[in-house]
């Protein structure tokens, strides 16, 4: 999948129709499967606390609190805030919505599960994914556990990557030029988008690629281990070339 700079949506002419773009290249039916994993794998229920790190619209922070669990969802957009805080009140759920650099958060709570889902974890260099991870590892009790989804690993990227790709949603043309660069290794990809009267914008995004070596080393240096590696939660190991992964991790 390509990143689409989901940093710098707002101010734009599209505005809001960037949400629609990462709604099509992420199904609903991926959101169930990967919040039925959630809840089975580390055993929440109504009144569990979990943290959601760069939620973007809530499609995982959303569906766990209409179980009943108590969600904290932290994102640097505020598009993305303010939709969250208005689908959880209209529908009185247990939601927290902060607009918030999640480098910078902190909280007196301590969460069951803290989640980093839709490849978030590959927007930070070296330095800042250990800064991340020990953040994380601060905020997790003491049998609670982290898990991180990600589409841009070595071991996917090896097999999956594309230099150019484009896409149709709604009246957005997307074309996606992407670059692998190393030193430190990363996609850079400028997406272009036009719309249906000719009007173009262009994003550009960096995604930060490591191995799971390298996942599994910043992990340790933030206090975590890796404990299950899945490309399809629960039902199957991750394998070299896979789309995503899923990395479960605990306080070590």
């Amino acid at each position: 999948m390509p990143s689409i700079g989901t940093q710098n949506i707002n101010d734009s002419f599209f505005d809001g129709h960037y949400k629609d773009v990462w709604r099509a290249l992420i199904p609903e039916a991926l959101t169930k499967a990967e919040v039925a994993y959630l809840v089975n794998e580390t055993g929440l229920k109504p009144g569990s606390k979990v943290l959601d790190l760069m939620c973007g619209y809530g499609r995982h922070a959303l569906s766990l609190a209409r179980l009943g669990i108590s969600v904290t969802a932290v994102d640097n957009l505020a598009d993305y805030i303010n939709e969250i805080k208005e689908i959880a009140e209209k529908e009185n759920l247990p939601v927290k919505a902060l607009q918030e650099d999640v480098m910078q958060f902190q909280s007196k709570d301590k969460y069951d599960l803290i989640i980093c889902m839709g490849n978030s974890m590959s927007f930070f260099n070296e330095e800042d994914s250990e800064k991340l991870f020990s953040n994380i590892s601060s905020h997790l009790m003491a049998n609670g556990r982290a898990i991180f989804n990600s589409w841009i690993i070595a071991e996917i990227v090896i097999k999956q990557f594309r230099d150019n790709s484009w896409a149709t949603i709604g009246d957005i043309k997307c074309l996606y030029n992407s670059k692998y660069l190393f030193s430190p290794a990363r996609i850079e990809t400028e997406s272009t988008f036009i719309g249906r009267d000719g009007h173009t914008e262009i994003k550009k995004a960096v995604d930060y690629i490591y191995s799971l070596n390298e996942t599994e080393t910043l992990l340790k240096r933030a206090g975590l281990v890796a404990k299950e590696i899945w490309s399809i939660p629960k039902k199957k190991k991750f394998a070299l070339g896979e789309p995503r992964v899923y990395i479960v991790a605990e306080k070590s």
